[in-house]
């Protein structure tokens, strides 16, 4: 029995039908990725998992990745940091968003931007940007999805996997403003 057949719904209206159906015209990834065992810097992880809960699929436990899941019009996945190796899934969609956690670095509390894909070296050699990841998307395999980052503001960054009430208020936020962007197509 399918999930329609079931009756189920997502929020805000929307059931999983029609964010299948969305998705037909465009795969999409909602890639988060950061430190989880860094309170805040994990946001990417909760986020994701809010986007499980309102579309009706399992959690992530914190040492899953989403990776053997993949193959939906709109996928999801966690990982600690971005590497060479992801440039296989990004070429498989047409769009990504990533979902990272900043420090402060911007005066919005949830900045949404769209990338251009270049090198873009970082000042620490374990550290690759979105950008760079869709750059090497494109020279591997002749296509890169768009791709969006959304970087959300951090308030604590210490040892723990609990956010801090301020960003737990911005995950929600997001995942809100993620499912808007997947049903209108933004």
């Amino acid at each position: 029995m399918g999930l329609m057949a079931r009756g189920w719904m997502c929020c805000d209206g929307i059931n999983q039908a029609q964010v299948e159906g969305m998705g037909e015209a465009r795969r999409i990834l909602v890639l988060g990725y950061g430190n989880l065992n860094r309170q805040d810097d994990g946001i990417g992880f909760h986020v994701i998992n809010e986007l499980a809960r309102r579309w009706g699929r399992q959690p992530f436990e914190p040492q899953d990745d989403g990776l053997s899941r993949l193959g939906g019009s709109v996928d999801l996945a966690f990982v600690p940091q971005l590497v060479p190796e992801l440039a296989e899934v990004l070429a498989d969609y047409d769009e990504v968003y990533f979902v990272d956690a900043h420090t402060g670095a911007y005066e919005e509390p949830i900045r949404w931007e769209t990338l251009k894909r270049a090198y873009a070296p970082s000042a620490f050699t374990h550290h690759m940007t979105p950008v760079t990841l869709l750059e090497i998307t494109a020279a591997l395999y002749g296509r890169a999805p768009m791709g969006r980052l959304i970087s959300v503001r951090g308030y604590r960054f210490g040892f723990g996997v609990e956010l801090s009430l301020e960003a737990q208020k911005l995950c929600e936020e997001v995942a809100e403003q993620i499912i808007q962007c997947v049903s209108s197509g933004c």
